[in-house]
């Protein structure tokens, strides 16, 4: 690694996108280019679009090719969830020679539940010499790779039970509103169950399954609304007492009809006791939990950006957060 900072593409200047930005600024990323299809925002410097309040000097283009150019270290991606969609926009970065790190919540583990484009990608990536890595709290941390380290100091493992439980009042409106928060158990079982699920749970269960070295035979997720008790009042919904606060995921993964990694996600408003809790069975017995959990939105930016120069240096490929190096904050 040498002592230059990394220079850098943001590609997607939403939510997310733009704390990205915030954040790898802090670590001393040098923006070379920023790519977005919102014609409010091209034309506009990248600092003031992302929240800085201050310039940048690089100008927001929609035209990704032009962005790539300026022939980046790393290009932080944040558009869509789905590694198919995701896909064109990856390659062409990869192709352009740039190690890519993504908030594509599918990317973290694609080889379970869409391997073809896994495989597609790998290849362009190593043909390219570049790294492409999915990541983000969670999918990229709390549930996947946190769990897989804290199992170094065990002599076996025989299951493991992560529950994360966040308070959507203190996340963005449309977390609030894909959840949803304030709706009716009727609107919510007819309009929202089928959409209002976390993505990225079907990726963390093969994935810790993966490197804690069990063979799944299959992974099996359920969605049920939280309902509230009082009523919840945020910036952006009412959840009245009997509305919907948010939602329980459970992913399972299984082994001889046995749950060997559970993955129990509850994210509502109200929520009173947010924390990030693991639980192993083996030897020993070992539980593990960060109280007030991990912001979703705050750290997902802080892992793009801290994980950002193990990815430049890391082996060319598809990787995931269990194939790199440990990182850590960069912050300063």
């Amino acid at each position: 690694m040498t002592d230059e900072p990394l220079t850098a593409v943001q590609y997607g200047i939403g939510p997310i996108g733009s704390r990205i930005v915030q954040a790898a600024n802090r670590t001393g990323v040098e923006f070379v280019g920023a790519v977005d299809v919102d014609p409010e925002k091209v034309g506009d410097d990248l600092g003031e679009v992302a929240g800085l309040g201050e310039s940048l000097d690089v100008t927001v283009t929609d035209d990704a090719a032009d962005a790539l150019a300026a022939d980046p270290d790393v290009v932080f991606h944040s558009t869509v969830s789905s590694v198919e969609a995701a896909a064109p926009q990856l390659t062409e970065a990869l192709e352009a020679g740039a190690n890519v790190v993504s908030t594509t919540e599918e990317l973290s583990y694609p080889w379970w539940s869409n391997a073809t484009v896994a495989e597609e990608l790998d290849a362009v990536a190593r043909e390219h010499a570049g790294t492409v890595l999915g990541t983000g709290i969670n999918p990229g941390f709390v549930m996947d790779a946190m769990p897989a380290v804290l199992s170094t100091p065990m002599a076996t493992v025989e299951s493991v039970h992560v529950e994360r439980v966040q308070n959507a009042s203190e996340r963005r409106r449309p977390l609030q509103e894909k959840v949803g928060a304030g709706v009716t158990e009727e609107t919510f079982e007819a309009e929202i169950a089928t959409e209002a699920g976390h993505v990225g749970s079907t990726e963390s269960v093969a994935m810790l399954a993966d490197a804690l070295d069990f063979d799944l035979d299959e992974i099996e997720e359920s969605i049920e609304p939280v309902v509230a008790d009082d009523r919840v009042e945020t910036e952006y919904v009412t959840a009245e007492a009997g509305d919907v606060a948010g939602i329980r995921q459970v992913a399972h993964g299984y082994v001889d009809d046995e749950a060997v990694v559970t993955l129990d996600l509850q994210m509502y408003v109200g929520a009173e006791d947010p924390h990030d809790r693991v639980e192993f069975e083996g030897e020993p017995d070992v539980a593990v939990a960060v109280e007030g959990g991990y912001h979703g939105d705050v750290s997902t930016s802080a892992v793009v950006a801290n994980v950002a120069p193990t990815v430049v240096d890391a082996d060319p490929g598809l990787a995931t957060m269990t194939d790199v190096a440990t990182s850590y904050s960069r912050h300063r």
